[in-house]
């Protein structure tokens, strides 16, 4: 089973129709990603929030034709990356979904991706459940 699920949604799709179609594929592919983990309902329920905002926030502020995600799984954390953003990630003041992820991460980054935007990357610990 791979480790990893990408989307790419083009240039000619509305910031909120990014989002939709983001969450879609995600609440789609992410169980199979997860599978066996037994925390896998809070896990996606967690991920699906910090894809939400992210690419939210990207799809507004893209500086490239696509917006690009991946989702990867390592058996601890599941580490979303979303890009190309045309700047810095805002703070959670002028972006309040950004208090919400800062909750939800165990880190959160961003680098200059290929197309000279930023992409944004969060670990998202998925935690064994309570004994």
């Amino acid at each position: 089973m791979n480790s990893d699920i990408t989307f790419a949604i083009g240039p000619s799709v509305a910031p909120a129709d990014v989002v939709a179609r983001a969450t879609a594929f995600t609440r789609r592919m992410l169980p199979m990603l997860l599978d066996g983990e037994p925390t896998t309902e809070t896990a996606t329920r967690e991920v699906l929030a910090v894809v939400t905002e992210l690419v939210d926030i990207t799809a507004r502020r893209r500086c490239s034709t696509d917006v690009l995600g991946r989702i990867a799984f390592d058996g601890a954390h599941a580490t979303v990356t979303v890009g190309q953003m045309r700047g810095p990630l805002p703070t959670p003041d002028e972006e309040p979904g950004l208090y919400l992820v800062h909750r939800l991460v165990d880190d959160l980054g961003q680098y200059r991706g290929d197309d000279g935007g930023y992409t944004t990357w969060a670990s998202i610990p998925v935690r064994p459940s309570a004994l």
